[in-house]
Parts: C-alpha cells; structure tokens; sequence
C-alpha cells in the first residue's frame, strides 16, 4: 500500500504544471542541499576538537549537553517556520477500500523521512564516530546516538501540533529568549541544570527508553488526531469562527495613506508569511549580541556597521524586497482603481520607516557596549530611512513574481527571483563600503557622519525620489499585472 501512495505522490510531482518552471530552482535546492550536508559532516566531525580545544579540562560530551536544550527549542522553533507538513490529496482515496490507518500511517512516515530530521543526523552521527575514535564506550555512544533520533522524531512530531498554533511559536520564542537571558545574566544556571540531564543519555545507556517513549507518544498522539480527521464529508461540515476586526482607527490620521497602512497591517498579522517576517526581524535585535561580546570582533570596526545596517533594516529587507508581490493577490484590481499610486508608496515607506525606527530604539541597549555602537546604530539607521527605503522601493518595481500568503512562510521561494539576490549589493553591501573607506581614511566618526548626511540627503530629496519611483511603477503597472496572474511561476 505504501508503494501505491508513493507512486501516486511521485507522478503528481512530474505531472505538476509548475515541475518545468521549478526545475531550476529544484536543482539549486539539491546543491543547496549537498552544501548543508558537507557543512553539517565537518562541523560534526570538528565539533569534538573544537570543544577539546575551548575547554582543555571539560569533558566535550558535557559541554556539548550542556547545551542541548538550546538546541531542542531552537530546532522547534525554526521547525516552525521552515518544516512543510507533508500533504496529500486524501478525498479520493477515502473513496476506495484503502484503511484510513494506512493513509495516516503513510503521512507520518513520510514525515519522518524529511531531510530536516537528516540534518541532526549529519551532525550527531560523525562526532559520535569521532567519540568512538578516541576511545569512548561503543554502547554508550550508539544509545545516545539513538537517544538523538529519537528526540529529532520527537520534535518533528510535535511540530505537527504546535505548528497549527501561532500561539505556541510565541511561547516557544520566549522560552527561549528568556532562558538564554537568565544564563546569559548569571540570574539562573540554565545549562548546569539541563546539562546532566542530556548528559544522563550518554552516560547511563537505560535512558535512551526516555526519548524512545516520547516520539512513540508524540507519533500516536497525531496518529490518532490523523485518522479522526479522515472523513469524505469533513469538507461539507460548516465550519463557525468567531469573527475578529480590528478597524485601527489610529491610522486615520494619515489621511489619503490610511486605506493602504491598514490593508498592511492586517496582511502581516492575519497571514502567516508576513507575520514570520515580522517576528523573525524582532528576534534579530539579539543578533548583536554575537558579535558585541566576543574579543575577537573588538577591532573590526566596519564589522559593527554591518551589524547597525542588517539589525536596523532587517525589516526593510525581509518585507520591502517583495513589494508590491504582497499584494499580488489584488493587484490588478488597485491598479484598475482611481487609487493614488503615490499615496500607496507612501504608506508602504511610511510602514517600513517606523520598523527601522522601532528597531533602532530597541538596539539601544547595546549602548552598554560602547557609545560609538550606539552611534554607527543612529547612523545607519539615518541611512535606511533615506537611502535604502527609496532603493528598495524602486527596485520593486521589477517584482513580476506572484505570492500566494495562504501558503508556507518561509520554506516555499514565492516571489523570489534574481532580483531579491541582486539587491543585496547596493542595500547592505554599499553603505558598509562607504563606512570603510571614511573609517580607514579618517576616523570612526568621520564614517557615522557620512553615513547620517546621506540619509539627511535622503530625506530632503524624498519627494523628487518619490515622484521618480512612481513613475517607474506606472511604466512597469501592465507587466507586474501580467506577472502576478501567473499563479505557478
């Protein structure tokens, strides 16, 4: 039976109108895939010397569970966003003698199959060949590499349940957050805690029954939720919800631009891609953290003017990119409107404008690290309110690719052409260069105040670069229609 549902999964692969079109990005998804494999095999394979090096009087095992419970969370957490749950068209076979328990059993097998369970893999299975080199016990090197699979289904299968949950993404976040921050601040020894649990996996070799016993739970549990859902007429029962607006009457004061903020306040929060985006840009403002506390960054000056353009603009980028595609849904429809085509740029850089603010206000803390990280902060953040807006939105202009919001946020490429790669160049790579020239030539603050006065500039040339801007999007209006039509592109 298994065979059947494979076969039927493969031909509607090959048969699929979109296999063509995708064919190419497909086999970059393979080398892609080939990168991480190769990357997570010397990262397993180094990560015992590594730790032997960084700590010469702990045992790497232990420093390595001391850290698991990071690992856990944090596989959970992106599991959420990137990991698509395995579907297939079930109507019609619920039609034919073929047992629902055959059908759910498929589905999750099928899961257990997915290339992010082979990731851990790739990691874990060469530091334990490595563990096995330098004479550690066979038995309890394989039970914890067991122990491992284990914990990577558990998580998988419980992806299934917390995925169907905004809610649970929202907790599991700040888990993490919040454990991290306990550690990070000495208030609570969060590893010494979870280390010698993890660490009881490899050292008493009965415990591998532990994770064992809950993806076995885990597999039953959606197991069961599967088949109760298996019915032919499930489509046909009314479905009731409770209706929720939100009139965001604040908005009004922006006048003409009002219509346009609220339509792009709900598509972020009622639609899952753009609500990851949102939320994937706020986690990022920790993202300095990594280089603010190491030694080794202290002199790479330019290094912290990257971090001020990406922290304070991540925003920018992860939703500015692919406007006007957010809207391709519609698209046609507001530009055969007597819609103001300014107003409608406006309000998305009035939009983008108050996430580089926001951001920029929540980077302040890192003042703790320095003044001048504070101030190559200010500047680049002048510099993406006056520069990188109208860049960015100029180049959307040449978005023709359509995004379909009801599906997965950020495992599927909708919308992603040359130019989202493209754009990278003048928006992160340009300012950093103009940073390291002044920085070299003449000083660090030199460098901030050429980066703030060209968003000064920036900002006194708003309504000229506008009117360019507009332009270009009505010289481009019939071509992004046409494209944004096209539902398998």
């Amino acid at each position: 039976m298994f065979r059947y549902f494979i076969n039927l999964q493969w031909k509607a692969f090959l048969r699929s109108s979109s296999f063509g079109k995708g064919l190419v990005l497909k086999i970059l998804m393979i080398f892609f895939g080939i990168w991480m494999f190769i990357s997570l095999v010397s990262i397993g394979v180094g990560l015992y010397f590594i730790l032997r090096n960084k700590f010469p009087h702990e045992n790497p095992m232990w420093m390595l569970s001391r850290y698991m419970v990071y690992w856990v969370l944090i596989e959970l957490f992106y599991r959420y966003f990137m990991q698509k749950l395995p579907v297939m068209d079930v109507k019609s076979l619920l039609a034919m003698p073929i047992k629902k328990s055959s059908i759910a059993h498929y589905i999750l097998g099928r899961s257990g199959l997915s290339g992010y369970n082979a990731f851990a893999l790739f990691l874990f299975v060469p530091f334990g060949i490595v563990l096995l080199s330098n004479g550690y016990p066979v038995l309890n090197v394989l039970l914890w590499l067991v122990s491992m699979l284990a914990i990577v289904m558990c998580i998988n299968y419980v992806n299934f349940i917390v995925n169907k949950s905004d809610k649970a993404m929202i907790i599991i976040g700040g888990i993490i957050a919040i454990l991290y921050g306990l550690d990070y601040f000495q208030f609570l020894p969060v590893k010494e805690f979870f280390g010698p649990i993890f660490h009881g996996l490899y050292q008493y070799p009965i415990t591998v029954l532990v994770p064992i016993t809950l993806a076995v739970l885990s597999y039953l549990i959606n197991f069961n939720y599967l088949k109760n859902m298996l019915f032919l007429d499930a489509s046909l029962k009314t479905k009731t919800k409770e209706a929720k607006t939100s009139e965001l009457a604040w908005t009004k004061r922006f006048g003409e631009m009002a219509p346009f903020l609220q339509l792009d306040l709900k598509m972020i929060w009622r639609n899952k891609r753009t609500k990851a985006q949102a939320f994937i840009s706020l986690l990022f403002v920790f993202y300095g953290l990594i280089f603010y506390t190491q030694d080794v960054y202290s002199n790479m000056v330019p290094m912290f003017a990257f971090l001020g353009i990406f922290m304070t603009g991540i925003f920018l980028s992860n939703f500015g990119q692919f406007i006007p595609a957010w809207d391709s849904g519609y698209y046609s429809m507001m530009m055969s409107q007597n819609i103001p085509l300014r107003k409608y740029l406006e309000s998305k850089a009035s939009l983008i404008s108050v996430s580089v603010v926001t951001m920029f206000l929540l980077t302040i803390p890192y003042a703790y690290f320095g003044w001048d990280k504070l101030a190559i902060n200010f500047g680049s953040a002048l510099y993406n309110l006056g520069v990188n807006i109208p860049m960015i939105l100029y180049f959307g202009s040449f978005n023709k690719k359509r995004i379909d919001l009801e599906k997965s946020p950020i495992g599927n490429m909708q919308g992603t052409s040359a130019i989202q790669f493209l754009i990278i160049l003048p928006v992160l790579g340009l300012p950093i260069l103009v940073f390291t020239a002044f920085y070299y030539l003449i000083s660090v603050e030199a460098a901030v105040l050429v980066l703030s006065l060209l968003g000064i500039i920036g900002f006194a040339l708003k309504n000229k670069l506008l009117n360019m801007i507009t332009e270009q999007y009505r010289r481009k209006k019939y071509g992004m229609i046409a494209g944004f039509k096209e539902k398998n592109n």
